[in-house]
């Protein structure tokens, strides 16, 4: 019997990217379109951030994703919404005093990071359970969860109903989030994303796949995407391994060397591969049976 895998599509992220992409979305709108593309070439859930439609920096603006959910649920789309609350995490040290932060630095409160959940209730949100230096373009910063942070985030999580995605970016990351697993903190079949190639966290090699699924809960649903020109060949190793995908335009902006993707593109193709390796492509209601979603009261 063929087993279902459940494709993410992440629409938009956070990072700066090459302007040079024809059609790359960034207002409320576009984003929503995007959403909508990638559900259509199959899709079972939509990771959402959203971006500043003037700047096109990325944004945790409550009201964007207030309008840009609302946008979606207003299509009739039938899709999965997860929201990112990895923003408010930033830390850009002074080079002169590495004790103090840059005005660009972005550290939020618990209540600032979830506030966008409490207003859109989503069915499933990311948890990023990782403290690391990360590159964005040109800025060098310390992404900052502490373990605090992420108890209480965990907990707000808990108290809207709204499912956890914890990403991780490598071994040390999996074994805290096995800790807020053992401590009640996680309800129901706990999610991992495994997040792959990002610079100087996990590389996206098999055995780095196989070594992190292995240190996850037996009864655990996980899901890996790869950075960049690793986007398809994760998706392989994902199926492979018993794992579901993410692919978008978050993680890697071309479907070939120098040619630009859509979302559905990306979506396709994943499908296509899940396919060719005798697998079949998951539907949003296969999603939420398979992760014991329920619509936020």
């Amino acid at each position: 019997m063929k087993r279902k895998v459940i494709i993410t599509c992440a629409v938009t992220g956070n990072a700066p990217f090459n302007p040079k992409h024809p059609a790359f979305p960034v207002t409320p709108a576009q984003i929503c379109d995007a959403v909508v593309e990638a559900a259509a070439a199959g899709a079972a859930v939509a990771h959402i951030h959203v971006r500043d439609p003037e700047t096109g920096e990325g944004s945790r603006d409550p009201a964007l994703f207030k309008e840009v959910v609302d946008r979606v649920r207003q299509t009739g789309t039938d899709v999965v919404i997860n929201l990112t609350a990895g923003l408010g995490a930033f830390f850009l040290p002074d080079p002169e005093d590495e004790g103090k932060a840059l005005p660009e630095s972005d550290v939020a409160s618990v209540d600032d990071r979830v506030r966008h959940l409490e207003e859109c209730l989503p069915e499933m949100a990311s948890l990023d359970v990782t403290t690391g230096n990360q590159v964005e373009g040109p800025m060098e910063f310390v992404y900052l969860n502490t373990t605090r942070t992420l108890r209480a985030m965990a907990k707000r999580f808990q108290s809207l109903g709204v499912k956890p995605e914890l990403e991780v970016f490598q071994a040390g990351d999996i074994l805290f989030g096995n800790q807020l697993i053992e401590e009640g903190l996680i309800d129901g079949t706990p999610l991992f994303q495994l997040v792959l190639g990002v610079l100087w966290g996990a590389p996206a090699e098999p055995e780095t796949m196989l070594y992190m699924r292995n240190l996850l809960p037996d009864d655990a649903s996980w899901a890996a995407l790869g950075v960049g020109r690793r986007e398809f060949p994760v998706v392989a190793q994902s199926v492979l391994l018993g794992g579901h995908v993410r692919v978008g335009l978050e993680d890697n902006l071309y479907l070939d060397r120098g040619v630009f993707a859509t979302n559905g593109q990306l979506v396709e193709r994943a499908g296509t591969i899940i396919e060719c390796l005798g697998e079949s492509v998951a539907t949003p209601a296969d999603a939420r049976e398979m992760l014991g979603l329920h619509t936020p009261a």
